[in-house]
């Protein structure tokens, strides 16, 4: 999960029970869970470093929350940096340029080198350069689209229908001053013409100081239900943002060493699980802090390797 640093959307109105049943009803669309961990509890990743050698650290609930730094995560991962353990960033962090998000990590007493940040943003920006010319209409946050990809023709998507009749395809980033009209827009635009949608943040929600914001994967989902379009996601659970993290690590760190550590089953776990790795919830921050993480494992039947109560 992630928060403000993705350009969060307004308040969705969901509690954790509500957010979990929405990402429930759309694991269709999600990869498959593996046979899962022994949720093995710990009270920190200082208790379980001895079997990992690399630990993939979600943003939102692991290192921050809204605009706060986690007590003590900066100096858990000294520590772990110290033991010889590679310590890298893996989040949906879609709607801000990266380095507005190293700006962030930087004021909040974190220090990554920028390639060891790695986030949906990048991914969707690598699968956009392999895609043919096409005009593509934009969901983003004012100010925060793709410039990093120089040539793409981007057009943002606001109120003005001929936007939306004219896109040859369409880029979900951020949804802050995204609006049920504007959805209307879309989904009449892509029943009346399918075309290629791609989805920069999968994360339906993102919790946040005071209940969950609406991000762009329940945006997507939801026009998936109503148009039969069917999205390309990346970011977490998916496949790219692995393989992207991976391309960081020395080839010969066996994936049993490799360990995932968010607050969300359906995205940090269950992108672990796909991914061949191990991975640990976190339990007393973010998505589940003051929440049944046990109940919702048994629930949705994503068993991580570890809960951990803080990084």
């Amino acid at each position: 999960m992630k928060g403000p640093d993705a350009g969060a959307g307004s308040g969705s109105g969901l509690d954790a029970q509500g957010a979990f049943a929405a990402y429930e009803a759309v694991r269709h669309r999600l990869p498959p869970a593996g046979p899962g961990g022994a949720c093995r509890h710990a009270g920190s990743l200082a208790e379980i470093a001895a079997g990992v050698d690399v630990f993939l650290l979600d943003a939102y609930g692991v290192l921050n929350v809204g605009e706060t730094a986690i007590p003590g995560v900066a100096e858990r991962i000294a520590a772990l940096r110290a033991m010889g353990k590679r310590v890298l960033v893996v989040s949906n962090a879609a709607g801000v340029p990266h380095e507005a998000l190293m700006a962030k990590y930087a004021r909040l007493g974190y220090s990554f080198p920028p390639e060891d940040v790695v986030t949906s943003r990048a991914t969707l920006c690598a699968a956009l350069a392999t895609e043919r010319p096409r005009r593509w209409g934009m969901m983003a946050d004012p100010g925060a689209g793709l410039r990093e990809r120089a040539g793409l023709r981007l057009s943002p998507l606001a109120d003005d229908p001929a936007a939306y009749a004219d896109a040859e395809g369409f880029v979900l980033v951020g949804s802050t001053g995204w609006t049920e009209a504007r959805q209307a827009l879309l989904e009449r635009a892509l029943a009346a013409r399918p075309r290629p949608v791609l989805v920069g943040n999968p994360d339906i929600v993102a919790p946040r100081e005071r209940g969950f914001s609406t991000e762009p994967g329940h945006f997507a989902h939801r026009l998936a239900d109503r148009t039969g379009v069917t999205p390309r996601f990346f970011g977490k659970p998916f496949a790219d943002i692995y393989a992207r993290a991976f391309a960081r690590l020395d080839p010969a760190i066996p994936r049993g060493r490799v360990l995932m550590v968010g607050d969300s089953l359906h995205t940090d776990i269950l992108g672990a699980q796909a991914a061949g790795i191990r991975s640990a919830l976190i339990s007393g921050y973010g998505f589940f802090a003051g929440s049944d993480a046990a109940g919702a494992i048994g629930r949705a039947g994503i068993r991580p390797d570890f809960i951990v109560t803080r990084p």
